[in-house]
Order: C-alpha cells, then structure tokens, then sequence
C-alpha cells in the first residue's frame, strides 16, 4: 500500500538535501511524492527524482528587502497558505513533512487547518524559527542532531540527518591518509559560500610548507564576486585549484578529500559523518543560537574535526591545522574513523519509518535507534 507524501522545504541546502534523501527513500516504498518550496529552494531541486512533483508557492521571509517587501511578507504567506489549502483539498496528501524555512509555511499551516498528519524535521541542535513555531502543533519533531532543544509540548525523536543517495553510495569510502602523493582537500562555504573562506583559506595555503603546497590539489566553492581572485591567488602560488560557486558533485569530491573545510551546516556534518572524512569546521558566527557550533560539537568530541571560532579563524591559525593533519596520516586515519562512528547511515530509512507510522500503514513501533524527547 502506498501513499502520497508533501515535503515542504525552504531554499537552502540544508534543508533541501534531507527533504531530498526522503524524497529518494518514499518513492523506493511506492510512494507518490510532492515538493512544495519556493523560486530558491527550486534551485536545488535539479537532483531530485523526475518523479517528485514539484509547487512553487508563494512566500517571504523577513529577514531580506527593504521596508515595502517586508510589509507584504504576510501576504505573500497568506496567499501561499489559501492556495496550499486548496491545493491539498483536491489532492489530499497522506502525510506533509516539513523541513524548515519560511516556505514550509503554506504547507503545514494548510495541514493544521485540514487536519492531515504532519511532522517536521529539525537538521540543527537548535530549532530554526519556523520549526519552532510548529514544533509543538506536529505530531513528531524528527531530530538531526541529539538532543535538540524543543519548546514545550513538542515531542521529539531522534532520526539523524538524511542524506542523499550520491553520499549515500559513498558511505565508509576507503580513506587515503595523506602523503607524498596528490592530496585532495574540499573547501565548502555552505549553500551561498562564504567569504571569510575566500579570503582566509588561499592565504593559509600560501603558508603551507612548498612541500605540501606542490600535492595538493584543492576544491573550493566561492561566492560569484569571489571567484576570481580565488582562482588568481592560487594560479600564483602554483597550487592546482578548481574554484566554483557550486559544485554539483560534492560527495565524490569529498569521497576523494584527504581533508575538508567548511562552514558546520548541518548536512555537510552529515556528510562527513556518512562518508566519514577529516574536517577543519568554521561555524558561521551569526547562525541563529549559534547552532552551527551546536553541530560540530559531536564530530569534535570524537576527534574528528578541528573547529576555529571565526573570531580566530586567520591564515595562520588555519595553515598551522592543515599542515599538522596533512603531515600525519596516522592522525588523519584517525579522525576519519572518529568521522564515521558518530554517522547515522540509517537516518533516511529511521525518518521514512515515522512517516509510515504517522499515515497509520505499520506498527508504531518506530525506528529501532529513535529516542523520545518530551
């Protein structure tokens, strides 16, 4: 028997990239699936199964435009709930999953009205503010990383962080400790890049032993107006570097890293922890409570990663981490297996579980490694 699940997700790939694994994982069980998300979140829809249907509904978010744009942001939600609910009266859904960002609004909001079984999925340590405002009106918070702090009334469960079937083809890939050959290092600055990464990592490079520098060969996502000077920085030094806003193929590059920086969204936590890979992490500092740092936390206690506070994240600080994993590989052997021993490979099957239990087709027994969070 089979169902019809709406996903709806925001348009970053933090949330997009579960939304995705799940996506994957329903239709594998026969499942019809719908993904609601707006013109950003479409962006990242190009890997997702040709038979997720895909809405575009209306939102907004107050935290960009001007003045005028922020004052139509209720209507611009208002607007995408009345056609959600219109939508889902003539194409009922069986369960909505929500994934956080304001264009997951519609879709719950029109689930709450319509009395269809819904949950939502928290990537962070920290509830995002739209997943804080239905925590408590789903059925079940679905948790990334455990424990994860929920208001009042709302119970949680821990599932781990999808991800998608490309990483998932690379889970345990064998680890190639560095040495005197070429070494691989991934630099990701998140969904929108990161500056900070531009200016610091070339720099860092630059310090490195020429030793080092001569091996590498390095990977580094940039923002549009970044990469150019990138790429200069490291055509002068003689470093082979591939620099691009986006890289389509980040679980191979990663499967290949000797190393990977980059920023601690929650599903390049995930990513590593599947894949299992030595990180130098650069939480985001204005991430709201700080959840970035939330995340990296369990790869740091299992010796996995290295974090640098960007109040202290320098050239020098950074080269002086890279030189000291690259130079050892028994180190570096080591934080790979630390990387694999906090992953959750299950988080997928444990989270598609739950959403047959919640449209009533299996025991509501759950998945084995949930725990509950009342």
């Amino acid at each position: 028997m089979s169902g019809h699940l709406l996903i709806a997700a925001g348009g970053t790939g933090g949330h997009m990239f579960p939304a995705q694994a799940l996506a994957e994982e329903m239709l594998n069980r026969g499942w019809h699936v719908t993904l609601s998300t707006d013109d950003r979140g479409a962006r990242y829809t190009g890997k997702f199964p040709a038979a997720v249907r895909i809405r575009k509904v209306p939102s907004a978010t107050f935290a960009r435009g001007g003045a005028l744009s922020k004052a139509l942001v209720p209507f611009r939600v208002a607007a995408g709930v009345i056609g959600a609910i219109f939508q889902m009266t003539v194409d009922r859904p069986s369960v909505v999953v929500g994934f956080g960002g304001y264009p997951s609004i519609p879709a719950l909001c029109a689930a709450f009205v319509l009395r269809i079984p819904r949950m939502i999925h928290e990537q962070n340590g920290v509830l995002g503010k739209v997943n804080s405002l239905f925590a408590p009106r789903v059925a079940k918070v679905a948790c990334g990383v455990w424990p994860t702090q929920l208001p009042k009334g709302a119970t949680g469960v821990q599932t781990g962080n999808p991800v998608r079937g490309a990483v998932m083809a690379r889970a345990a890939a064998p680890y190639i400790a560095p040495g005197d050959y070429p070494m691989s290092v991934l630099v990701l600055g998140g969904s929108q890049g990161a500056r900070i990464l531009s200016d610091v990592v070339p720099a860092a490079v630059a310090q490195m032993p020429e030793e080092q520098r001569q091996h590498m060969r390095l990977s580094q996502q940039a923002r549009p107006e970044d990469v150019d000077r990138v790429t200069a920085a490291y055509a002068e030094m003689g470093v082979n570097a591939t620099v691009e806003t986006f890289f389509n193929d980040v679980p191979e590059r990663m499967a290949e890293a000797q190393l990977v920086i980059a920023r601690a969204g929650a599903s390049t936590v995930a990513d590593l922890t599947v894949i299992g890979r030595p990180s130098i992490l650069v939480p985001f500092a204005a991430a709201a409570g700080d959840h970035q740092s939330a995340n990296a936390s369990m790869l740091v206690k299992a010796g996995a990663a290295v974090l640098i506070p960007e109040s202290r994240f320098d050239a020098e600080t950074l080269s002086t981490h890279m030189t000291a994993i690259l130079t050892n590989p028994d180190a570096a052997q080591q934080m790979a297996a630390g990387a694999l021993s906090e992953g959750r490979p299950d988080a997928t099957t444990a989270l598609a579980a739950l959403v047959e239990e919640l449209s009533g087709q299996t025991a509501p027994d759950g998945p084995d490694r949930a725990a509950t969070q009342e």
